[in-house]
């Protein structure tokens, strides 16, 4: 009777790992699928490539600004309970991106589905760390990890074949019916648990955090429009001659230093804060979290270029643009199988290392091929190996951060760890996707024949530029010529967006090397 009830109660231990694992993905997928759809959205809703930035930021900007609140809050109130609001908070946004009439509606649900998104991510985490332990522990953060980094790929394939086949919008319907089998799942299979002492709210960090993160994002992002230093083109209630850009960063500056002697005052005085200052204690969770956000900028910046050059320069469709991208998704489940093979058997961290490298091998492969002809086996060779990368890095990443943290601040740490992430992924945007479209303008303006007139220059990067390289297709009817110098500066530029990438991460290979130092490993009391 024992055996059979512990039977009953392993398998249901790992469909909640399934359930947990189609959360995951659908958040995944959400920050993902909208890349290949992007031609299509600029066409329908005639949006700028500005826009085009905060329409994938916006969700992911959110993400990172709310994930440290929502974590804390699910140690109170229970983590499946949160699991469930999160996703009808989720699927409720994404009617609204499927229904959204203009570009400034669609990036507002995208805000929604961000705080949706926000309450799912870490208490996926925290309720793997409550329910599994040992080697079981390690398989369960492989799932985790790897869903992230495979499902990162499967959403352009969705959102292709849904965009091709029938509308953009269905990109964002999708995640309607696959909540309901979620729901489903989480009543069934997933116990619910919470801290047996939960940490106290602090609204004051949650504020500061948004303040941080959200002019960051914003002063990286609008930059370019702007104007780094110079006002180009500010916003109609600017007047001065200085770019808004530097005052954006300073409050960016001034809201790091208050989030964090605000962090220690709370921790000195004996109240739970926003940043966990005596968890930054635990060196694995202080420098892995560090490496966790360096890697991740490397890592999401790179899906939002290629899906542009793929479509826009080779001319690949959107299925397959997604069918190409899909080699990403193929090498990270491979990753998920040989860390499976290799529990107990190789240290994490040296797990992580070569997953880093790999990455880096995958993108100097990418970098190496691109070119207005590359054939598609190239780009998926590259993919595939950036890929397996990214399911080793990711999945080995997480043990790493959490190994030592108690599993009553699994909330706590995840919501962390999540942040770093996010927060990591959302410079990403912003930093490649800058480097992308401003290394675009300056050299199509430079590559542009002689002959042409400088207002008609203009006019056609402005087009290539702003339309997120939607227009060099158009621009082949009017001039080939045009046309010709758009696809190679768009490549160019991708190229430039690729090798940032590879720097990130080797940035976070190098800061890898601080885990290695281990000392005796403080608890926090």
């Amino acid at each position: 009777m024992d055996e059979a009830a512990g039977t009953v109660q392993s398998r249901r231990r790992w469909l909640a790992l399934v359930t947990v694992s189609l959360a995951v993905a659908l958040i995944i997928v959400d920050s993902t699928i909208v890349n290949v759809a992007i031609p299509s959205i600029v066409d329908d809703l005639g949006i700028d490539s500005t826009e085009v930035q905060w329409v994938q930021a916006s969700y992911t900007l959110v993400f990172a600004s709310l994930l440290l609140v929502f974590g804390t809050l699910a140690d109170r109130v229970g983590r499946r309970r949160m699991l469930v609001l999160g996703v009808v908070v989720f699927v409720l946004a994404s009617f609204g991106a499927a229904s959204a009439p203009t570009g400034e509606l669609l990036i507002a649900a995208r805000v929604v589905q961000g705080v949706g998104g926000a309450v799912m991510l870490p208490v996926t985490l925290s309720i793997l760390n409550a329910t599994f332990h040992g080697r079981e522990r390690a398989i369960a953060f492989a799932v985790w990890g790897s869903t992230i980094g495979g499902m990162a790929a499967v959403g352009p394939l969705l959102g292709g074949w849904l965009t091709e086949n029938l509308s953009w919008r269905w990109a964002f319907g999708v995640n309607l019916p696959l909540g309901v089998i979620i729901l489903v799942g989480i009543v069934l299979f997933v116990v619910e648990s919470r801290a047996e002492r939960p940490p106290g709210l602090d609204p004051v960090g949650a504020a500061l955090s948004v303040l941080l993160f959200g002019s960051l994002v914003f002063a990286l992002i609008e930059g370019r429009t702007f104007g780094w230093w110079t006002s180009a083109d500010p916003p109609a209630f600017w007047t001065l001659d200085v770019s808004p850009i530097p005052f954006v960063l300073l409050v960016t500056v001034l809201a790091l230093v208050a989030f964090v002697l605000w962090g220690r005052a709370r921790t000195r005085a004996g109240h739970d804060a926003m940043l966990p200052t005596d968890l930054l204690g635990i060196r694995s969770f202080r420098n892995g979290n560090l490496v966790a956000m360096v890697v991740a900028l490397g890592e999401f910046g790179v899906i939002l270029s290629l899906p542009l050059w793929a479509q826009n320069v080779l001319g690949y469709s959107a299925t397959q643009t997604g069918l190409v991208l899909l080699a990403l998704a193929l090498g990270s489940f491979l990753a998920s199988g040989a860390v499976g093979a290799t529990a107990g058997r190789l240290r994490p961290l040296w797990v992580v290392r070569l997953g880093i490298l790999a990455e880096i091998a995958g993108l100097g492969i990418l970098a190496a091929v691109l070119a207005v002809d590359t054939p598609w086996w190239a780009i998926a060779a590259g993919l595939g190996v950036y890929g397996f990368g990214v399911g080793l890095a990711t999945a080995q990443l997480t043990g790493v951060i959490l190994a030592d943290v108690p599993v009553e601040r699994s909330g706590q740490g995840s919501g962390t760890q999540s942040t770093a992430r996010q927060v990591g992924s959302a410079l990403g945007i912003a930093v490649l996707g800058t480097i992308l479209f401003t290394s675009l303008g300056s050299q199509l303006t430079s590559s542009l024949p002689d002959g042409v007139p400088d207002a008609q220059r203009e006019q056609i990067v402005s087009a290539v530029v702003d339309s997120a390289g939607a227009a060099i297709p158009a621009l082949e009817a009017r001039s080939p010529e045009a046309a010709t110098a758009a696809r190679a500066a768009f490549t160019d530029a991708t190229r430039g967006s690729v090798l940032a990438a590879a720097a990130f991460l080797v940035l976070g290979l190098a800061a890898s090397a601080s885990l290695g130092r281990r000392e005796g490993v403080r608890t926090p009391q």
